[in-house]
């Protein structure tokens, strides 16, 4: 069984250090999701809320949300279909 690490609040982070990657879907309007790395953090934020704080989470549960998105195997979230 793993221990999940304690995810940081973001807050204490310098968010300017953050070099952000924007989707190309966005079309140029920047509506979009932004994901940057801090350290071993990856960051998920908006470009919409640009001073809403970003989702925070590991490299190894970023990579599993986004395998579990790619294929179908994330299923409704609170039970919603």
């Amino acid at each position: 069984m793993s221990v999940q690490p304690q995810m940081p609040d973001p807050s204490q982070f310098d968010l300017s250090e953050v070099e952000w990657k924007v989707s190309s879907y966005s079309g140029g309007g920047g509506d979009c999701v932004k994901v940057g790395r801090l350290g071993d953090w990856i960051l998920i934020g908006d470009t919409k809320c640009p001073d809403r704080l970003p989702l925070v989470n590991t490299v190894v549960g970023t990579r599993a949300w986004i395998r579990a998105v790619s294929d179908g195997t994330l299923g409704p979230i609170g039970g919603a279909s």
